[in-house]
């Protein structure tokens, strides 16, 4: 049985100059956030923090004190 083997495509090498203005040229393609629009979501990350660290205290309380009256009865 022969094995088929994966054709992979070279690249041509570029030279430094080269891959820098291919790296302006697609950072000027990127559609940066307004300032409003970054404080915005920045206020959204912080809200949404907050409440999923309110949620996994309040789901580790539960757990832990289940498992506190669980071994209480066991002793």
């Amino acid at each position: 049985m022969s094995e088929a083997k994966a054709v992979v495509a070279k690249k041509p090498r570029v030279s430094p100059a080269e891959f820098v203005r291919q790296v302006q040229t697609e950072t000027r393609k990127i559609a940066w956030p307004t300032l409003p629009d970054t404080v915005r979501m920045t206020i959204m990350v912080l809200i949404m923090t907050t409440l999923l660290s309110v949620f996994f205290l309040g789901i580790d309380q539960i757990l832990g004190r289940t498992v506190k009256f669980l071994l209480s009865l066991a002793a």
